[in-house]
């Protein structure tokens, strides 16, 4: 194999290398959430940095997609980069921003969200109906949320560190992610609007809401996502990988 086509080849995993590395960055910089660098604080810079891993998520899939390239690794690859970037990375920036806020025991609790995390990417591992669609919410949208959740709580909204706010959140989240619940995606086969009326709607209410709230408004945005896959989501037909 020539160098150029070895580099082709490796470019979907590449991508998905950059995604573990924002992931651990994001981890690294949210334990130490009282310092700040150019003007924003660490749980903003771990918060760009999910959202950086989310961004690699999408493209490294994307490129195997238009490249016509797979790899024995890039499942596997991507899994366990997905395990670090959207679930121990939004554990940790949720964890150390409620540290001596909230009762030492419930700083803990936000362990609940990888091991969700983790039963969630096994599954979709190995579940042949979830190639055009989703079982149970994907583990991006489950850091967006949280994302949100530490913003919101940020910017005044104490009664979110409360433990009859934060542990059925945490509960509710984690049991999205694991569940049978048909979720929206964002994979467009045709462009029409008759077709895609669902997901244009979805794109339109998370702008808006982004532009309304900024950070904030991704916890709603991920509220809007749930409540769009309620009214329109579609259990996808099992088909092989």
């Amino acid at each position: 194999m020539s160098i150029l086509k070895t580099i082709r080849h490796n470019i979907p995993n590449g991508i998905t290398c950059l995604n573990v590395l924002c992931g651990t960055i994001a981890v690294l910089v949210s334990a130490h959430p009282h310092l700040s660098y150019a003007g924003l604080q660490s749980w903003q810079w771990g918060a760009l940095f999910i959202v950086l891993a989310a961004v690699a998520d999408f493209f490294d899939g994307f490129a195997a997609r238009m490249l016509h390239e797979s790899h024995p690794i890039g499942a596997d690859l991507d899994s366990l980069s997905d395990q670090v970037s959207f679930g121990v990375s939004p554990a940790v920036l949720l964890a150390f921003n409620l540290w001596g806020v909230v009762p030492f025991w419930l700083a803990f609790t936000p362990a609940i969200i990888p091991v969700a995390t983790a039963v969630r990417l096994a599954k979709f591992n190995v579940d042949t109906r979830q190639t055009t669609g989703f079982l149970g919410m994907p583990v991006p949208a489950n850091a967006i949320f949280w994302i949100g959740y530490v913003a919101s709580y940020k910017g005044g909204a104490f009664w979110l560190a409360s433990p009859w706010v934060l542990i059925p959140a945490l509960l509710f989240v984690s049991w999205l992610m694991i569940s049978e619940v048909p979720m929206l995606s964002l994979k467009f086969k045709t462009w029409g609007f008759k077709d895609n009326l669902a997901r244009y709607l979805l794109i339109l209410g998370s702008v808006l809401l982004l532009v309304c709230l900024q950070l904030r408004g991704m916890l709603w945005v991920i509220v809007f996502y749930a409540i769009m896959s309620l009214l329109f989501g579609r259990r996808p037909s099992s088909s092989t990988h």
